[in-house]
């Protein structure tokens, strides 16, 4: 049987600094110095199972590439169990691992509250006429783009060439329903093969990819990230790490990138998967069915048949829909599994009869809608700057200028739930323990990761709590313990008798 779906995003934020000549590290630098100054003390990332060079085909590129992360940039712990840090030239914020899709929307939108906290008090503090702003997309308009990964517990003991092979089909078409839409091409050279370059396409990343399956993540991408660090127990689990998507907006659209793909992954685990439904080029079709959003490009199949996106993603329902009735769907909830099935379904069949139908979940449509409506009332040629800079306002992390927020996006977490998210773990994973202990002995806590926090004990020196479960941890299993607890010391005092 598969294995439960433990899921995470990552998103890097654009960042412009306005009002002088700040460099983009040092900017975002300041954005996360400014929320985790202001909210609590900082608890450095434990770097000590970091192996972005481990590669899932049985080799190791860790001594010839250079540190994925640079460890004397900022890089600190939330109470909330998230990671927060600059990487490169950009602020990230990877959630802390979450249960369900539902529950990674949640804490992906307590993310953008985090950032725009973050920019709100990193502004209060800058000379006047200086901002810095973040952007929730995925290119600056220049040919650089950044990422929104996501992450997916998944089982060790299926063989990593078949869910590379057969978890493409669904990367490379989902960009219909989960793509946050863009204006214009920044690599002219890479437009449909027989097609003049598209003035709107379905994705913000679909240039970008060069390969099918690699271990970069920022040059030659690959549909399919190779990178083996499980940040977990090894031996039984492996982390899929998706480069292949867009930042969304839209909290319907986010819920379906993850919920359907952790579907697939479970049909994947249990050799339910569709054999036949391969396609033949993925790097090709990636970029094809993006070009088009008439969503009418059909591409090719191993199985020498031409289907649509629309049509794989048909197939790839049906088939979840089966898989569901045969297997139920408690490796991702059965609850939120459901959800996910009959919002995907209708997410298809809206895009089938009428694309501006599903505008309130979709965000390549809602920005499509917005572009669209401001280029007739103003007559503009679709070459028109002004039409790009839309796109880019659309992911604003300001609210009084983010388009999206006015755009009639359906929401599926409440105001108060995001909230108390900024600050509070999620309950239903070892994210519950690492924040709870940052929560209740901050200076206690000298580091942490996601698999291990380590504790400066009075007398007794550093100790290491390792936590090589991502369902250990959980509120259920230790919430009492750590309340009945009134210092560290009593705690792996406790743990050691225990466990």
């Amino acid at each position: 049987m598969a294995i439960p779906k433990v899921c995470g995003i990552e998103t890097e934020y654009g960042i412009i600094f306005k009002g002088g000549d700040v460099n983009p590290i040092t900017a975002s630098s300041i954005i996360v110095n400014a929320f985790s100054q202001g909210v609590h003390d900082s608890v450095g990332w434990d770097f000590i199972d970091e192996h972005p060079g481990s590669d899932a085909r049985g080799f190791s590129l860790d001594d010839y590439l250079f540190p994925e992360f640079e460890s004397q940039l900022v890089n600190t712990v939330l109470t909330n169990g998230a990671r927060y840090y600059v990487d490169h030239a950009h602020p990230e914020i990877s959630t802390p691992e979450c249960r369900t899709a539902l529950e990674t929307v949640l804490f992906d939108r307590a993310g953008e509250e985090i950032v725009r906290r973050s920019m709100q008090i990193a502004n209060e503090g800058l000379p006047f006429e200086s901002e810095i702003v973040l952007y929730k997309n995925n290119s600056d308009g220049k040919g650089n783009s950044y990422g929104c990964h996501e992450n997916y517990l998944v089982s060790r003991t299926t063989p990593f060439a078949q869910i590379a092979q057969q978890i493409t089909t669904h990367f490379v078409s989902r960009q219909i329903f989960c793509g946050a839409g863009k204006v214009g091409v920044e690599h002219r050279g890479i437009a449909a093969k027989g097609n003049s370059s598209p003035w709107f396409q379905l994705s913000q990343r679909a240039d970008f990819f060069e390969e099918e399956i690699g271990l970069e993540t920022t040059l030659k991408r690959p549909i399919v990230n190779t990178r083996d660090e499980p940040h977990c127990d090894p031996v039984k689990y492996r982390r899929l790490h998706v480069i292949a998507g867009d930042a969304n907006m839209s909290e319907v659209a986010t819920f379906l990138k993850v919920g359907t793909t952790a579907i697939v992954l479970a049909m994947i685990e249990d050799d339910e998967f569709p054999e036949h439904l391969v396609i033949s080029d993925p790097v090709s079709a990636v970029r094809q069915i993006s070009h088009d959003y008439s969503l009418q490009t059909a591409v090719v199949m191993s199985d020498g048949r031409r289907l649509t996106a629309l049509q794989i993603q048909f197939e790839l329902y049906e088939a979840a829909v089966q898989y569901a009735a045969r297997y139920g769907l408690e490796a991702v909830d059965q609850s939120v599994g459901q959800d996910v099935l009959l919002r995907w379904q209708h997410v298809l069949l809206g895009l089938k009869s009428d694309p501006m139908s599903v505008a309130n979940v979709v965000d390549w449509v809602a920005k499509l809608r917005i572009v669209e409506g401001f280029t007739l009332r103003h007559g503009l040629q679709h070459d028109d700057a002004r039409l790009k800079a839309i796109d880019l306002q659309y992911h604003d992390m300001r609210v009084d200028k983010c388009l999206a927020l006015r755009a009639g996006l359906e929401v599926l977490c409440e105001t108060d739930e995001v909230l108390r998210s900024m600050s509070q773990p999620p309950s239903s994973t070892r994210a519950f323990f690492r924040g709870t202990v940052l929560q209740r002995w901050p200076h206690a806590v000298i580091a942490a990761n996601w698999d291990s926090v380590v504790f400066d004990i009075d007398n007794e020196g550093l100790k290491r709590v390792p936590m090589p479960e991502p369902l250990r941890g959980t509120k259920v299993l230790v919430g009492e313990l750590l309340a009945m607890c009134q210092t560290p010391a009593d705690l792996l005092a406790r743990i050691g008798s225990q466990f």
